[in-house]
């Protein structure tokens, strides 16, 4: 992937012509995959505005600007674990566009971060989430990677309000490193973190991501930052981002699964 080394998103032209290459047919959402003529060597993912099927529970149409808020929100504090990511338009109108990581046509899943194991069998260096089920009848349990980056992704996903923090979006590149994706419900100001990333609930959060977080706290006082998120999210959302900002940095720790919300996405992988 041609940004591999390079996280920065103003390394990254995403204004070219946009080619349509065809439709990502497992997603729930209208997305489809492309190439742009100024990302040699990569594509995209592009996700049309028009193709974003109604939530009850996100106003309608918002999603795609969710998905590059998530970006600007994780580049602010410093995660810089979203793939760049824009909102422009497109032969389907416009949408998000995020630089697509590693190879579409041979993609490899060697380095997992989300896994499932047999029930009690969470291996060394991982952290169990919770026991299941397979539909075969076998007992497992769901685990995930305990290392640094996957624990700071954690806390992003807090700060975004993520309600959808599956396995599968949690990818690996070639290097080694860590990006995350799928970011269209997001920034909720009610309450609703849901994710498979529960290994750290309760404990006191490392040293570098009270950094991040205070590091973004900065960035929301600033007013530049905030006109970038106040035309990618309603006021609301942009306000609960701060609140929940200062909560996390208040409190001092990773927080516990809600119980008035679904705290596991389905599937989990």
């Amino acid at each position: 992937m041609a940004t591999s080394a390079d996280r920065t998103p103003s390394s990254v032209d995403l204004t070219g012509e946009l080619e349509v290459l065809g439709r990502i047919t497992d997603s729930s959402n209208l997305a489809v995959l492309a190439r742009v003529s100024t990302l040699p060597g990569g594509h995209v993912i592009y996700k049309p505005v028009r193709g974003e099927r109604p939530l009850w529970d996100f106003p309608d149409g918002t999603l795609a600007g969710r998905e590059v808020a998530a970006e600007v929100v994780s580049s602010l504090g410093g995660w810089d674990v979203v793939p760049p990511t824009v909102l422009r338009d497109g032969p389907l109108g416009p949408g998000s566009v995020q630089v697509w990581i590693g190879d579409p046509f041979d993609p490899v899943a060697d380095d997992v971060v989300v896994d499932l194991v047999p029930e009690g069998r969470t291996p060394t260096g991982w952290r169990a989430v919770l026991d299941g089920e397979t539909p075969g009848g076998s007992a497992v349990t769901v685990v995930h990677s305990g290392a640094d980056d996957v624990r700071s992704l954690a806390v992003l996903d807090a700060v975004l309000n993520n309600s959808d923090r599956k396995g599968s979006h949690c990818l690996r590149d070639a290097d080694g490193r860590l990006w995350a994706i799928d970011h269209g419900v997001t920034f909720s100001p009610t309450p609703k973190l849901r994710t498979v990333l529960w290994g750290w609930a309760g404990e006191p959060l490392a040293e570098a991501d009270v950094d991040r977080l205070v590091r973004l706290r900065r960035a929301l006082e600033d007013d530049a930052s905030l006109d970038r998120l106040l035309a990618l999210l309603p006021d609301d959302d942009v306000e609960a981002l701060a609140m929940r900002v200062a909560s996390l940095l208040e409190r001092g720790v990773h927080p516990f699964p809600s119980p008035d919300w679904p705290s596991v996405p389905w599937p989990p992988l």
